[in-house]
C-alpha cells in the first residue's frame, strides 16, 4: 500500500478522548503545520513527531485559528498545555526539554475535556499512523 500523506486524518485519543489527527513528520510538514487553515474541526488536532526528546518551540507565523498546543514526553504523558493566538509570530516554548510530541487543537479542547499534565497520549494509535505514513516507529524510539 502507498503510503498515506500528511493530510490523511487518524484516530487518536488522549486520555479517554477522542481526536483526529494529521500526523507531521517531515520538516517541511513540522514547519507548514496549520499554517493559512481558516479553521479546525471541534475534536480535530496536529501532532507534531519528533525523532527525539527535546524543548520544543512554536509560533503562530500564518496561522489564523486561535490554538493549545500540548506538549508530551517520548512515553507520551501531557507535560503541559500552552495557548497560542492567531498571528502571533512570539515563540511559545516548552517548559520541559523532554518533549517529543506536540499536539495542537482548537484553544480551549484540552480544558473542554478536562486533559491536564499526567493525560496518556494513545501510544498504539499513533505508531499504526506512523506506519500508515509509511514511516518506522522505531525511528522515534516507539517499540
Amino acid at each position: 500500500a502507498q503510503p498515506k500523506g500528511p493530510e490523511t486524518w487518524f484516530p487518536l485519543k488522549i486520555g479517554s478522548v477522542d481526536l483526529n489527527v494529521q500526523v507531521m513528520v517531515r520538516d517541511m510538514e513540522l514547519q507548514q503545520g496549520l499554517m493559512h487553515r481558516a479553521m479546525l474541526g471541534d475534536d480535530e488536532g496536529m501532532v507534531f513527531v519528533y525523532p527525539s526528546a527535546g524543548g520544543r518551540s512554536f509560533w503562530m507565523r500564518n496561522t489564523l485559528i486561535p490554538l493549545d498546543i500540548g506538549f508530551f514526553s517520548p512515553d507520551g504523558v501531557l507535560s503541559e498545555v500552552r495557548a497560542m493566538n492567531p498571528l502571533d509570530e512570539n515563540p511559545v516554548t516548552s517548559y520541559s526539554s523532554n518533549i517529543q510530541f506536540a499536539i495542537e487543537t482548537n484553544q480551549g479542547w484540552y480544558h473542554a475535556h478536562d486533559l491536564k499534565p499526567g493525560a496518556h497520549l494513545d501510544m498504539g494509535a499513533l505508531k499504526e499512523a506512523l506506519v500508515a505514513r509509511g514511516f518506522e516507529p522505531k525511528e522515534f524510539g516507539l517499540r
